[in-house]
C-alpha cells in the first residue's frame, strides 16, 4: 500500500510541474525589443555614427564631402534631411552605408528616435 501511495504521490507531482512547463514559441524565445527610451546623441547616436560612418565621413577628409564627425555636422545632415533617408536606403538618396547592407532596422529606429526628439546635443 506504500509504494501505491508513493507511485501516484510521484505521478501527480510529475503531472503538476509539467503543467507549469510552457512550450509556446512567444514564451521559449520572445521576440528582440529595440529599446528607443533614452536615445541621447552622446550616449547612442554618435557611437553608432562613429562606428559605422566616420571610416568615409571623418572630419579631416569626408567622403563626397558631407563629415558625419561631431554633432555640428551631423545635425547638417539631419537638418538638410539627407540622414534618414541614407541609412534606410531610399530613392532618391545615396544609400549609407555605401556598398553595404543598411543598418539594422533597430539601430535606424534609435537615430530615428533621436532625430524626431529635436536631434539634440545630449
Amino acid at each position: 500500500m506504500n509504494r501505491c501511495l508513493l507511485f501516484f504521490s510521484g505521478l501527480s507531482l510529475m503531472m503538476i510541474w509539467s503543467s507549469c512547463v510552457s512550450n509556446v514559441e512567444e514564451d521559449l524565445y520572445p521576440p528582440d525589443v529595440c529599446d528607443t527610451v533614452n536615445v541621447t546623441y552622446s550616449m547612442v547616436v554618435e557611437p553608432i555614427i562613429a562606428q559605422n560612418c566616420y571610416a568615409c565621413h571623418n572630419a579631416i577628409e569626408p567622403s563626397s564631402g558631407i563629415p558625419l564627425e561631431g554633432y555640428a555636422n551631423l545635425k547638417t545632415q539631419v537638418d538638410d534631411e539627407r540622414l534618414i533617408g541614407s541609412l534606410r536606403h531610399q530613392p532618391g538618396y545615396s544609400a549609407m552605408p555605401q556598398e553595404a547592407p543598411a543598418l539594422s532596422e533597430c539601430t535606424i529606429l534609435k537615430i530615428e528616435k533621436w532625430v524626431a526628439e529635436g536631434a539634440q546635443d545630449n
